[in-house]
């Protein structure tokens, strides 16, 4: 009994401190489009489940089970309030960003904050937002540079979002300005990877340089990608021994370990926006080539062979 009292002691104690914390960030917050909290308590992460775990181990041991569950869950409510509360503050700027890469590709978006990142072997992220906002799996998420990823399960208020740098994400694309079409893959988590997408062309007459901008294609039904939004940069030339059509890396635009502020696309554009979204040319640099050359007689599988850089 005494230990279920101070368990219930020291729960009060944390939520009224985070509380008025949150009260005074909301205080002078300056983005009344992020204000609204949305709580995720009674919600699954799925893919995504890194919030507040240790928080909740640390009340293992005092209490009953019941009060460990509801602890854990209020957690997870407090992290996504203090996440609004703090975005109103430090993601101004990201979000204008995004709201201006939105208006050139006529895309309806919802916002939303990323307040939990994937273990494991999937790159996921849960974001703030649900069934109940109008968001649906299979819907494109940007943010202020760029494919994120796409949904791919929704809570009434939560939502998992696949990261276009996973490996199992492909993603179709265009390239500026000629709009010939290829596809992306993600690199995936590898230890010492350098976080480059891999390119490979659909026309053997399609020719590849560096600094070639590309856009998303857009999906069958615009699920899960709708059209012209930036995925990233050419910045290697690969040349593949015997391969038919050209093939590159890819720097993606997004920095994908510092997401914060993102827009689920609700409703597509009526019209492909093309590439009126389509971020500044880099400044150029020296051109870099990678040549691979596969090993005589070795089993073709559908791994690359490792690179080989030239200047």
């Amino acid at each position: 009994m005494r230990e279920t009292r101070r368990t219930r002691v020291v729960l009060v104690v944390l939520l009224a401190a985070a509380l008025g914390l949150i009260a005074l960030s909301y205080s002078d917050s300056s983005i009344p489009a992020l204000r609204g909290v949305r709580s995720v308590s009674g919600s699954v992460f799925g893919g995504a489940e890194h919030a507040a775990k240790s928080v909740t181990g640390a009340f293992t041991s005092a209490g009953s089970s019941s009060d460990v569950a509801s602890l854990h869950k209020q957690v997870l409510a407090l992290r996504a309030e203090l996440s609004a509360a703090s975005l109103s503050k430090a993601g101004y700027a990201e979000l204008r960003k995004m709201l201006l890469l939105a208006g050139a590709g006529q895309y309806r978006i919802v916002a939303a904050s990323v307040i939990a990142f994937g273990q494991g072997y999937a790159q996921a992220v849960t974001l703030d937002v649900g069934s109940k906002d109008g968001v649906r799996p299979q819907e494109t998420v940007l943010d202020g540079e760029g494919l994120v990823g796409y949904i791919t399960s929704v809570t009434p208020t939560t939502s998992t979002v696949l990261l276009a740098v996973d490996s199992a994400a492909v993603v179709g694309v265009a390239l500026a300005p000629s709009g010939q079409l290829g596809w992306v893959t993600g690199p995936g988590k590898s230890p010492g990877g350098t976080g480059l997408m891999r390119l490979q062309m659909l026309n053997s007459a399609a020719v590849l340089k560096q600094w070639d901008q590309l856009v998303t294609s857009g999906s069958v039904k615009d699920q899960p990608y709708v059209p012209g939004v930036p995925v990233g940069v050419v910045t290697k030339l690969v040349v593949t021994n015997g391969g038919l059509t050209a093939s590159a890396l890819l720097r993606p635009y997004v920095d994908f370990g510092a997401l914060s502020v993102v827009g689920v696309v609700i409703a597509p554009p009526r019209h492909d926006p093309r590439f009126a979204a389509i971020p500044p040319l880099p400044h150029p640099g020296p051109t870099v080539t990678v040549t691979v050359t596969a090993r005589p007689g070795a089993p073709r599988t559908g791994r690359s062979p490792a690179p080989t850089a030239s200047p």
